[in-house]
């Protein structure tokens, strides 16, 4: 589903109730796949109370990457401790490698998709370092909210102001209030998993029954 091309009533947030015609891909056989009609896509309702949320990520988390895998889930949302934000420059090599991967991939997609295609990626590298019940990672944050909201921010305060931000908003808002990640691995790199997601759900400790 190309999820940043959606437009007007099919486009939704992060906690609408949505109803769609889906069929599985003949080419990717991991169990959470699906190829998602998106002229079906319909917002029936929204979750709205902070307790609903809590049940619906207590109900989906894993301890570890590592439990996924082990389940042969594609898909994860864990709870991370010992976060730590991090950014590293890109060269104006990686900026335009970058570049013609946004280009290929909207020459793939269709005539539609053009704004894919003049798409500038972000300066900087963001990576994020915690751990899980399976010990220490470090993944490159592919979060696109991240890159949106750097973005943003760059128009309001100094890159720097920005960089500090971020940090305080991931490391201890999102923290305090209860940390969040969604990973998913890729299709021809199994193996390889991905921070997709980043986000605050308060922490309960308690799933529903539902």
């Amino acid at each position: 589903m190309r999820f940043r091309q959606l437009s007007g009533e099919k486009a939704f947030s992060r906690w609408d109730i949505v109803k769609c015609m889906h069929s599985r891909p003949s080419s990717d056989l991991r169990k959470e796949s699906c190829r998602v009609h998106e002229e079906s896509i319909e917002i029936v309702g929204s979750v709205k109370r902070d307790s609903e949320k809590s049940n619906i990520i207590a109900n989906c988390l894993v301890a570890s990457e590592k439990e996924a895998i082990s389940r042969g889930d594609s898909l994860a949302v864990i709870r991370p401790t010992n976060v730590a934000f991090k950014w590293k420059r890109r060269s104006e090599s990686e900026l335009e490698a970058a570049r013609q991967s946004y280009i290929q991939q909207a020459a793939q997609l269709s005539m539609l998709d053009k704004e894919l295609e003049a798409y500038q990626p972000c300066p900087f590298e963001f990576r994020m370092h915690y751990k899980d019940a399976d010990g220490p990672h470090k993944k490159v944050c592919g979060d696109w909210e991240t890159a949106a909201a750097f973005y943003k921010l760059s128009k309001q305060m100094e890159e720097k102001d920005v960089l500090q931000h971020l940090q305080a908003t991931y490391c201890d808002q999102y923290v305090l209030k209860g940390l969040v990640f969604a990973l998913g691995n890729m299709q021809k790199r199994p193996q390889t998993w991905q921070l997709l997601g980043i986000f605050p759900v308060e922490n309960t400790g308690q799933g529903s029954l539902l």
